[in-house]
């Protein structure tokens, strides 16, 4: 067992946490089956995120900092925590896409992950063989946060055709996940199209990106290969994706013929319907 004694609370966001939670928790002489009885959860667990060896969850911190009266300190942490669960490969983006004013993308495979379900976003990182599955799907879906904040981003997603019948989690997962982009036709922020597959060639055929764009530091262009990312600001880079995407738009479908056809594929595919086996 971890002796929390030898932690280094500079060491990560993760051991600065239960050193701090530990360090609160001594100061109101409370063991650690005291607080977990009044946050609603063991003292075992109480004892693993003190010594780092459990990620905390956003529920978790808003209850600890109601017990301990921290002022909201937790609440404020667990944002830094959970970003530290990324992949380090993916973490800087992850800071810069909190800042962006702008950001406009092209998925080939995948539904973006700022627009992904809990079960869907489960699915995926299943299927990339991520490592502490629970905190990786906490740590991706915390990212979606910046939707909920007072002057959100303005997000353009041009989604191909084939994310919507690549199944990931099953026909379940997958309607609700197609629910829920329906759910964003209301959202003035957030603009969705498909470019669906009789439109041919395209000038995207090396893969997704993301174009960001910030209030006042220059454009960044971000893409991923297979464990890693290139994110560059350089200007040509940055001019040839912009009319890249421009492209992409032009060729696609218009946000509501979009929505006809992920409302489509959405009752053809994954509704309740017999399969041709009859279950």
């Amino acid at each position: 067992m971890v002796n929390i004694r030898d932690l280094d609370p500079s060491a990560s966001p993760l051991d600065y946490y239960g050193s701090e939670l530990r360090r609160l928790r001594e100061e109101a002489k409370l063991k650690q089956e005291d607080l977990g009885g009044i946050v609603f959860c063991t003292g075992s667990l109480i004892g693993q995120i003190e010594t780092a060896r459990k990620v905390p969850t956003r529920d978790f911190s808003e209850r600890i900092d109601a017990a301990l009266g921290t002022g909201g300190m937790f609440s404020r942490l667990i944002g830094l925590v959970l970003r530290s669960q990324l992949p380090a490969w993916f973490q800087a983006y992850a800071e810069m896409e909190v800042k962006a004013t702008y950001i406009s993308t092209f998925q080939a495979q995948l539904v973006y992950g700022l627009l992904q379900t809990p079960e869907y976003a489960r699915a995926v990182l299943q299927a990339g063989w991520s490592d502490k599955l629970d905190e990786a799907v906490a740590a991706w879906l915390e990212r979606q946060r910046i939707l909920s904040k007072a002057q959100p981003p303005l997000i353009w997603v041009v989604l191909d055709e084939a994310v919507l019948y690549r199944p990931f989690g099953g026909r379940e997962v997958m309607r609700a996940q197609l629910d829920h982009l329906l759910g964003f036709a209301d959202h003035r922020e957030v603009r969705i199209q498909v470019l669906p597959f009789d439109a041919g060639q395209h000038p995207a055929t090396v893969g997704s990106f993301n174009v960001l764009r910030f209030a006042s530091d220059p454009d960044i262009v971000y893409a991923e290969r297979y464990g890693s990312a290139d994110v560059t600001a350089n200007p040509d880079t940055v001019r040839d994706c912009v009319h890249r995407y421009d492209h992409l738009q032009a060729a696609a479908l218009s946000v509501e013929q979009s929505a006809a056809l992920i409302a489509r594929v959405r009752e053809e595919r994954y509704g309740d319907h017999p399969e041709p086996d009859g279950r």
